[in-house]
C-alpha cells in the first residue's frame, strides 16, 4: 500500500534519493535565506520595525539548509546539481511569487507595498511549508537519523506562518485588506500549480532513482493531479485566510541554533 510513510522511507534508505532530496531541500532553503536578508536590509524606513524579524525568517532559512547539508555530510554524500525542475523558489519567482532576484540585488529601499507583497506570498509559502513538515513529523519525527532534523524545522515553519498571519493582520488594520487579499489569492492560485509541477517532477526523478514500476509512478502522478485538483476548486482556501495565531510574536526572540547538524 503506497503512503506518505512507505514513501519517505524508500527516499532515505537509498542514498541516490536521499543525496537528491535533501540537494533540493538545502538549495531553497538557502535561497530563502538570502531572500529575507535582501528584504530586512532594503526595508522601507517606515516599516524597519519588522527589519529584524525579516532577519530572523532569513537566519532561520539559513539553518535549515546547514541542517540539510549536514545530514548528507553524515551519510559522506556531497550535495547534487538541483534538477531545474524541481526548483520551487525559482519556479515561484518566475511565476511573478516573491520579489524579483533583479530588485533585490539593487541597492534601493523596497516600498511599503513590496513588504507588503512580500508577507502575503510566504503567508501562502509558509502554509505549504508548515504541512508538510508537519506531515513528516507525524510519520517521522522519532526516526533515529532525520527526526532531530525534521521536528526542529517543523518548529521554526509553524513560526514563521505565525510571523505571518500576525504582521498582516497589523497591516490590513493599518489599511492594506484589499491589496493582502488580491495578492494571497493570486498567489495560492499560482503556488498550487508550482507545487504540482515540482512535486511530479521530484517524483519523476526520485521514481527514475529507485527503479519504481510503471504502474506505482503512475499512480502516484495521478494522486499528485488529484490533489492539484480538489486544492483548484477549493483547498486553496486554507492558504488565504487569516487568524490571530496562537505564538504571538513568533519570529521576535533569538534565533535557535543547529550545531549538532551544521
Amino acid at each position: 500500500m503506497l503512503s506518505a510513510r512507505s514513501l519517505f522511507q524508500e527516499i532515505v534508505e537509498n542514498d541516490d534519493s536521499f543525496q537528491l532530496f535533501c540537494s533540493i531541500a538545502a538549495s531553497g532553503e538557502s535561497q530563502g535565506g538570502w531572500e529575507n536578508a535582501r528584504i530586512a536590509a532594503l526595508v522601507p524606513e517606515g516599516m524597519r520595525d519588522l527589519a529584524p524579524k525579516i532577519t530572523r525568517h532569513g537566519a532561520d532559512e539559513d539553518k535549515h539548509g546547514r541542517i540539510f547539508n549536514a545530514l548528507l555530510r553524515k551519510r559522506g554524500l556531497p550535495p547534487v546539481p538541483v534538477p531545474p525542475e524541481t526548483d520551487y523558489t525559482m519556479l515561484l519567482e518566475r511565476r511573478g511569487i516573491g520579489l524579483a532576484h533583479e530588485k533585490l540585488r539593487r541597492d534601493e529601499p523596497l516600498t511599503e507595498r513590496d513588504i507588503t507583497v512580500y508577507l502575503a506570498h510566504s503567508r501562502v509559502t509558509e502554509q505549504r511549508a508548515a504541512d508538510q513538515m508537519d506531515m513528516l513529523v507525524k510519520n517521522f519525527g522519532d526516526h533515529p537519523e532525520v527526526g532531530k532534523a525534521i521536528r526542529m524545522i517543523s518548529h521554526d515553519e509553524d513560526n514563521h506562518l505565525a510571523y505571518c498571519h500576525e504582521e498582516l493582520l497589523r497591516l490590513a488594520r493599518e489599511g492594506h485588506g484589499r491589496t493582502i487579499q488580491q495578492v494571497l489569492r493570486e498567489s495560492a492560485l499560482v503556488e498550487i500549480g508550482v507545487y504540482r509541477d515540482v512535486s511530479l517532477a521530484v517524483m519523476g526523478h526520485m521514481g527514475r532513482l529507485l527503479h519504481w514500476p510503471a504502474p506505482k509512478a503512475a499512480v502516484l502522478a495521478a494522486g499528485i493531479r488529484g490533489m492539484y485538483a480538489y486544492e483548484r476548486l477549493a483547498g486553496w482556501h486554507r492558504m488565504v485566510s487569516l487568524r490571530q495565531p496562537d505564538r504571538s510574536n513568533a519570529l521576535g526572540g533569538p534565533v535557535t541554533t543547529a550545531a549538532e547538524f551544521a
